[in-house]
């Protein structure tokens, strides 16, 4: 008897499941007007292929290294390793691929089925009525062994276990998208952190040698004061400028602690426990960062491939919206034994089994199922939106920061210049002073121009090799050809 059950059974689900079709909708391309080249690329190339359209493919199985080993600063390299090691976001972010990752196993164990296993044994009596016994007839109690296995299987004819199976994996790949987003913002912020203090401390030095300078001239001025040979205005003057050059130098060290802080919170450190090293940043050569294709950003993006992934899941999450329009057909089985004495479980007198099917959809929900699939729909459009608005964002800070480095190359080379000159005319100015032949105001103003100058030419440096770092971060975090 139970082979024919089976058989018809079978029959019944395998027209079922080639009568079904997936209710997941085709996903289309997203309308994105990618440029061949990028504007301020140096070096535009045309894509390949001319397609608009690309599959972010996972950043593990790009080329793109360590690139910050491309800035030849052990230091920095070490500040990266530690903070990748110890910082509490990139933790955070961790936790949340392992969870999500967990919810894509608990969605893909719908696909196989279900067994249990259940050993029982219990005690009971009967009501007499409940027997088909007058009131007040004496029922002895009784007791029941029982032994149990179980199976039971959702038959996917609509594709909602595959639909939902397909959502919960995608959603892992962009929880795994966006915890490499957080370890390219977290490795390009210590560097820029790192290179702004480095900044600093060039321009402090800068400073200290004003303020030594306008030191000495007021102990100059103050002995020719004494001797009579100039004015209390010139006096009053140097010391003015001492004075302003100190608060200057003071304000320079308050904006050195902040980002001191900063890197201390990126690194996972106490603020209080983290010194970092005074090390000016010279003119030290910063690698050039090839643009590459527009296309490509699609795939190097972390973030972009995050958000390419939410917007599948979204995708996929309407099929299983609109499964639930149609039957859902559940198999079941089980197999077991009862008996009266724990000795007879398990003799074949005892056994019993079950096997069936149920196919069941609801009639009326009042609009549920509807609503529902309405709201699938808009998560997919608010993630379509999304998709583009990042892709958009991408590029533009790609423009952005090769403008930047194109802008500040020209500055450069003017505040180089600017430099030389200033620094002759304050030699030129202190002789002339000194010989008496010019105003203590002249002095001053071209001392002035010159520690001014010399401090546009530091935060440059410090501007360009910030630049450099967040064209890497716009880039997706290296520049491999492919």
């Amino acid at each position: 008897m139970i082979k024919p059950i089976a058989y018809r059974l079978s029959l019944l689900a395998a027209a079922l499941v080639l009568a079904g079709c997936s209710s997941v909708p085709a996903l289309k391309a997203p309308a994105l007007e990618l440029p061949a080249a990028f504007k301020e690329s140096s070096t535009p190339r045309l894509a390949a292929d001319g397609t608009a359209w690309q599959v972010a493919r996972p950043a593990e199985a790009q080329p793109r290294g360590s690139w910050w080993l491309a800035f030849d600063d052990p230091a920095l390299t070490a500040l990266i390793d530690e903070a990748t090691a110890a910082n509490a976001n990139l933790a955070l972010a961790a936790a949340r691929v392992k969870q999500a990752r967990a919810l894509a196993g608990i969605a893909a164990a719908d696909r196989a089925p279900q067994i249990g296993a259940a050993l029982g044994a219990q005690r009971a009596r009967a009501s007499a009525p409940s027997l088909g016994l007058p009131d007040g007839s004496d029922v002895a109690p009784a007791k029941l062994y029982q032994a149990r296995l179980s199976a039971s299987y959702e038959v996917d004819l609509f594709g909602r276990v595959s639909a939902a199976t397909s959502a919960a994996r995608l959603d892992a790949a962009a929880s795994e998208a966006t915890y490499r987003s957080v370890l390219l913002s977290l490795q390009a912020d210590v560097a820029q952190t790192y290179y702004r203090l480095r900044a600093i401390d060039a321009e402090l030095a800068t400073l200290r040698r004003t303020v030594d300078l306008r030191a000495q001239s007021v102990k100059v001025n103050q002995s020719r004061y004494d001797n009579g040979d100039i004015g209390e205005f010139d006096l009053a003057r140097s010391r003015t400028e001492l004075a302003t050059a100190r608060a200057e130098a003071i304000g320079a060290e308050r904006e050195r602690v902040q980002n001191e802080h900063a890197l201390a919170v990126l690194l996972g450190k106490p603020a209080s426990a983290f010194n970092g090293a005074t090390r000016p940043l010279l003119d030290a050569a910063l690698p050039a960062i090839p643009a590459g294709l527009p296309s490509s950003l699609l795939e190097r993006r972390p973030d972009i491939t995050a958000a390419q992934r939410t917007m599948m899941a979204a995708n996929a999450r309407i099929g299983v919206a609109r499964s639930a329009m149609f039957p859902a057909l559940n198999l079941a089985g089980g197999l077991g034994s009862e008996a009266a004495a724990s000795g007879n479980l398990f003799k074949w007198s005892a056994h019993s089994w079950v096997l069936g099917a149920l196919l069941s959809m609801p009639l009326i929900d009042g609009g549920r199922r509807e609503a529902d699939i309405a709201r699938s729909q808009a998560q997919f459009e608010e993630a379509v939106a999304s998709y583009r608005q990042d892709v958009l964002v991408a590029f533009a800070e790609v423009e952005d920061n090769l403008a930047g480095l194109r802008i500040l190359a020209g500055q450069r080379g003017e505040i180089d210049s600017a430099v030389v000159a200033a620094r002759r005319s304050a030699d030129l100015a202190q002789k002339l002073y000194d010989a008496g032949r010019s105003s203590y105001l002249d002095l001053l103003d071209a001392q002035r121009n010159l520690a001014t100058v010399e401090r546009s030419a530091v935060r440059l440096r410090g501007d360009q090799a910030v630049t450099t770092v967040a064209l890497v971060r716009a880039l997706g975090g290296g520049w491999d050809a492919h």
